[in-house]
């Protein structure tokens, strides 16, 4: 398995428990609710066993929930960097700054004209 798909797995498994929580079901009621069995809802939120598309939207709706979908384009390069890249870049920028704020202002001066 891909870390992709271990992220994948996380959330799935995250959003299960947290959905049967939520609607405060034990995992015995909602084992009846989705039709299936209370030993399979712990293999799905332990993240031990993955549910279909269609099992997970089953499960969720027993939970009275519903799950809607938004797409957005990722972003993976930009101005030609990595996004990692940019993350360092900015890092280093930042290190050019003082990490504390003097209390007294310094500015140049200016001849009069």
């Amino acid at each position: 398995m891909t870390s992709h798909d271990d992220a994948y797995l996380d959330r799935a498994s995250t959003q299960l428990r947290e959905s049967r929580q939520r609607a405060g079901l034990s995992l015995r009621a909602l084992a009846r609710r989705a039709g299936t069995s209370h030993a399979t809802l712990i293999a799905y939120e332990k993240g031990t066993k993955v549910p279909s598309v269609t099992t997970f939207m089953r499960i969720i709706g027993a939970c009275g929930l519903d799950i809607d979908f938004v797409t957005s384009r990722r972003v993976r390069h930009q101005d030609g960097l990595a996004r990692g890249e940019e993350l360092a870049a900015v890092l280093r920028l930042a290190e050019q700054f003082p990490a504390s704020v003097s209390r007294q202002m310094n500015y140049p001066v200016f001849p009069h004209a």
